[in-house]
């Protein structure tokens, strides 16, 4: 069994698979990482490798006093990858960026493949048929957008995500949802619709703890999965394997 370990800025999730399948899943602080790495082994007896990605402060020793006799493996830029990576500045590219790529690539190969992980940010990333990567685009998430206007004003309200009634806003607080929800809509459609005019085959990948809420009001046809970087992490687990 894989254990797969999305180290964020604040959280940490993780995932034990079983070949392909998730058999369980966990969210916690990393303030509070050493009791749920307990927590994890103990319902999990027969975890025999770690892959893990990480943006955030990943403390390794804390992690390694738990998981003691287990192959662990940290992904990095010098990582084997499932594609030809043709950003002009790869060491500056997110470890979480390459990893849905590389999920991306081995779920889709030979496809044109989008994938938008809404989160903190809105990430873009594109690999083409011949699996190359060419890069994307970074926006801010849905949370971004509300504490910026409540940080950068006097007056506007912090607000949480909510779907507006309609387009326009008759109250301070339907305007703000108005101006956020849908400029987010708006801009993963018209992101989307360039790419499909260039790319007709394009498969696209929505992620990242905004995608269900997003996915209900979008227009495109769209693959929709959560945890598709912990699934990229296990696929990308396999791929590392075979090409040592």
């Amino acid at each position: 069994m894989v254990l797969a370990l999305d180290v964020g800025n604040s959280r940490i999730k993780a995932a034990v698979f079983n070949l392909e399948k998730l058999q369980n899943y966990y969210v916690f602080t990393i303030d509070n990482a050493l009791d749920n790495y307990k927590i994890i082994l103990k319902d999990n007896k027969y975890i025999t490798s770690v892959i893990i990605s990480s943006v955030g402060k990943f403390n390794e020793k804390e992690f390694q006093s738990v998981f003691k006799n287990t192959n662990i493996t940290t992904v990095n830029h010098q990582s084997s990858f499932p594609f030809i990576n043709l950003y002009k500045t790869p060491t500056t590219l997110g470890i979480d960026r390459l990893v849905v790529a590389a999920g991306a690539t081995l779920k889709y190969p030979n496809k044109n493949k989008l994938v938008i992980d809404a989160g903190t940010c809105i990430t873009y990333d594109f690999v083409d048929s011949n699996n190359n990567y060419l890069g994307g685009a970074i926006s801010p998430g849905i949370n971004m957008r509300y504490k910026a206007l409540n940080y950068y004003t006097d007056k506007l309200p912090l607000l949480t995500t909510q779907l507006p009634e309609q387009i326009i806003g008759n109250s301070t607080q339907e305007s703000i949802h108005s101006g956020v929800i849908n400029g987010v809509l708006l801009e993963l459609d018209g992101i989307i619709n360039i790419y499909l005019s260039k790319y007709k085959d394009l498969t696209i990948i929505l992620t990242g703890g905004d995608s269900i809420f997003l996915a209900k009001s979008l227009k495109s046809t769209i693959f929709v999965s959560s945890n598709f970087l912990l699934e990229s992490l296990n696929l990308l687990h396999t791929y590392i394997k075979r090409n040592e």
